[in-house]
């Protein structure tokens, strides 16, 4: 069964922290981008930042900011 990512967590710096997903599972983000790659996560996208690490980019909404927070 293939999940999608429908909430977020922020720290207190305000960068994403874990997410919640269609099943209501919590996963970190790394967690999250390691199942995305793995095709267990659908709608998100894995961009490459300058720097050369993988970050997550949601698929059909501009930005994680229209994401609920849990």
């Amino acid at each position: 069964m293939v999940e999608q990512l429908v909430a977020i967590q922020r720290n207190y710096f305000g960068e994403i922290i874990s997410f919640q997903t269609s099943t209501g599972r919590v996963i970190s983000y790394r967690k999250a981008l390691q199942e995305v790659e793995e095709g267990m996560i659908d709608g998100v996208n894995i961009k490459e930042g300058h720097d050369g690490s993988s970050y997550l980019t949601p698929g059909m909404i501009s930005s994680f900011d229209e994401y609920p927070l849990f």
